[in-house]
């Protein structure tokens, strides 16, 4: 079956200012306030828990990497706390999926985000039916750019890697389309907006409107 696997995070959903909330709440509790902006830093917090600490340390002159460490399972409990906040999905990513879905595709989500997290932001959000399969980064012992989790994904879902194409926003998803063998189509909507562009994935998402004649041009 052919397949259309997502990123979750910068991709189908904007979850960066309760990603920035998270470690927030992690330098409130140490006694320094906010240090990171939920716009300013809005790339960092896509590159996850760990950027999102060392970013803030590091605006303290602190370069430990132990208290990143120690605070990375507190940010966690933070960010499950308050996943849906203010998250929510790019507009017309549900339809889109819904049109694929009716077309005849599998779908399937491959992020790096830990398993459990997204899988409760996915049913909080009312969309987790719409994916046949989620691979996490704690799913397998390696995550993306590995092409294993995004090869799982695909098998997850009933489909065949070799009719197959990664959705997603960053270098780690192109990164992971190229490992895989794939083609990779990255939004312009994202963390870093058009200028991810430089990275020449196969084709750009302006308009989640347009995904499914997109995919069709990769996939028939």
């Amino acid at each position: 079956m052919k397949t259309v696997v997502f990123d979750l995070d910068g991709t189908l959903a904007d979850t960066s200012a309760d990603l920035i909330a998270a470690a927030n709440a992690c330098f409130r509790g140490l006694g320094h306030g906010d240090l990171l902006d939920p716009v300013g830093d809005a790339l960092t917090a896509f590159h996850g828990g760990r950027a999102m600490l060392r970013l803030g340390f590091s605006r303290l002159g602190q370069g430990d990497e132990a208290a990143v460490d120690a605070q990375y399972p507190v940010l966690l409990a933070a960010y499950a706390d308050a996943i849906d906040t203010h998250t929510r999905l790019y507009p017309g990513a549900a339809d889109a999926v819904v049109a694929l879905r009716t077309a005849g595709f599998a779908t399937a989500i491959c992020t790096n985000k830990p398993e459990g997290l997204a899988e409760t932001l996915l049913q909080r959000l009312g969309v987790r039916d719409l994916f046949g399969a989620l691979i996490g980064a704690d799913t397998l012992p390696t995550r993306k750019p590995d092409p294993a989790p995004y090869l799982a994904a695909v098998r997850l879902a009933g489909g065949n890697p070799t009719r197959s194409i990664l959705i997603g926003d960053t270098d780690t998803d192109r990164k992971t389309a190229a490992a895989a063998g794939v083609p990779c189509i990255l939004v312009s909507f994202g963390p870093e907006g058009p200028g991810i562009s430089r990275l020449r994935p196969e084709a750009m998402l302006h308009d989640y409107r347009d995904l499914p004649s997109l995919v069709a041009r990769f996939l028939g």
